[in-house]
């Protein structure tokens, strides 16, 4: 088993089994980037060339410069996220990964997004599956995330377990789930992009969250 999915961010690291270790799972897009709009009216822009930003300091401004991998993770890790287990039923038993890169994309149709890494060992698992379950984690779940970033261990034992009506395990005590199938997978720089149709769902608990900020697990009251 691997690491846990968290997109990443500095210090501890709980994820993707990857969660890109907690997140790893910070996210590993890239920013468009920014730039101060042309005032100067529509002939200024015969030449196709953008106006400098006025009054931005030059310590701030865009620039082309590759950004360090340690300083881009630091950046993202300021950007606090939930924490969700990806989990599936597989030809070879259950396998999971704890995520924290996971958000909604769309209500009609029912869309959600999660990033896994290229070095995942879980992923290629659960995608082979067919499908997975997704399970939104409360403040009590910090060491069922941490049990899933672990190399080697068994991420099952010890705990009840619910199914779902794919047959998927989750958390007995989630605050939620959803049943979902991959429906496009992007390639996405050192991770795969995977967008997924929401077959059902539903609410558990009304606990606290758990979230990752800063490459710490932390709970948050609701």
């Amino acid at each position: 088993m691997e690491a846990p999915h968290l997109l990443q961010r500095p210090t501890p690291e709980p994820y993707a089994s990857d969660v890109p270790a907690p997140g790893s799972r910070g996210p590993e897009a890239h920013a468009p980037e920014p730039y101060a709009p042309d005032m100067r009216g529509p002939e200024a822009h015969v030449s196709g060339e953008r106006s400098p930003a006025r009054g931005v300091p030059d310590a701030v401004r865009p620039h082309r410069q590759a950004m360090d991998q340690r300083e881009f993770r630091n950046i993202l890790g300021r950007f606090t996220t939930g924490v969700v287990l990806v989990t599936a039923q597989t030809a070879d038993g259950p396998a999971g990964m704890a995520v924290n890169s996971f958000t909604s994309v769309s209500l009609d149709p029912p869309l959600v997004a999660l990033c896994a890494a290229h070095t995942s060992t879980t992923w290629p698992a659960v995608r082979a599956a067919g499908s997975f379950a997704v399970t939104i984690l409360g403040g009590r779940h910090a060491e069922l995330c941490r049990l899933f970033s672990e190399r080697g261990a068994d991420r099952f034992a010890g705990r009840d377990w619910a199914r779902s009506p794919a047959g998927h395990p989750i958390p007995a005590d989630g605050l939620a789930w959803l049943e979902c199938r991959p429906s496009v997978i992007h390639p996405a720089g050192d991770h795969e992009l995977v967008i997924a149709a929401v077959d059902g769902g539903a609410l558990s608990d009304a606990a606290d969250p758990l979230v990752f900020h800063a490459g710490r697990l932390r709970g948050l009251a609701a």
